[in-house]
């Protein structure tokens, strides 16, 4: 008989859990049936909540966030100015032939009046910049990209990655977003920050930035198709 594959480590679930969850509710509200009536939108603040409660759920098992040492001034200037960097780039790599394809779960927070829905604005803006970065670095970054090197993905010192598990988990990560191009250069930079620094936060807090300066972005320009 052939051998039993390993399954996946409480450590990795942790990481992979809030992940797909996250991932099917973001399903769910791009083929939400019509006919039921129901506000796909507001899904999105349940993705928050729900996700968010599962973060602190397993927080303890991060230690890569929770008992390392954080980032010094100078690594936490170097993950708001990469951050800052890739909104700049993100909004300038928008021509078709960078898309794949269009998103299932477009968001356009407006009323039928055309006027902004600000609850909606709120929760979109709250879960992009505050819970999407913990979420997707603890998984692109320290799960993936780690276990791609090596299974024990735990022992695993990102500092010592190899360019194989950065180029195959940014590959992955570019294929869960609409914008290809502009997620290779988020995916390589947030990975450069951690295999730099070795601090997962660094990462995290670029991560954040990006996403909140995208929101307030799209919120002041109206180019909902960014969310």
């Amino acid at each position: 008989m052939p051998a039993a594959q390993p399954s996946l480590s409480p450590a990795a679930l942790a990481r992979c859990i809030p992940f797909f969850v996250f991932m099917a509710l973001l399903a769910l509200r791009g083929y939400l049936p019509a006919s039921l009536g129901l506000d796909a939108r507001w899904i999105y603040g349940g993705q928050a909540v729900i996700v968010a409660g599962l973060l602190a759920w397993y927080w303890r098992g991060y230690g890569e966030l929770v008992r390392q040492t954080l980032p010094d001034a100078r690594e936490t200037g170097w993950a708001v100015v990469v951050g800052i960097a890739v909104f700049a780039i993100w909004v300038q790599l928008d021509a078709p032939w960078m898309q794949l394809g269009e998103a299932t779960a477009s968001f356009v927070p407006l009323n039928a009046d055309g006027q902004p829905i600000w609850a909606l604005i709120a929760l979109r803006l709250a879960g992009a910049a505050l819970v999407v970065p913990v979420m997707e670095e603890l998984f692109w970054r320290s799960f993936l990209m780690r276990w791609i090197d090596h299974p024990g993905f735990e022992r695993v010192d990102p500092q010592r990655v190899g360019m194989k598990a950065i180029a195959l988990s940014t590959f992955v990560f570019t294929l869960a977003h609409t914008l290809w191009l502009a997620a290779v250069v988020a995916g390589l930079a947030y990975a450069w920050l951690y295999r730099r620094s070795g601090k997962l936060w660094t990462a995290v807090i670029a991560h954040a930035v990006t996403n909140a300066l995208l929101g307030i972005w799209v919120i002041w320009t109206g180019r909902w198709e960014f969310w």
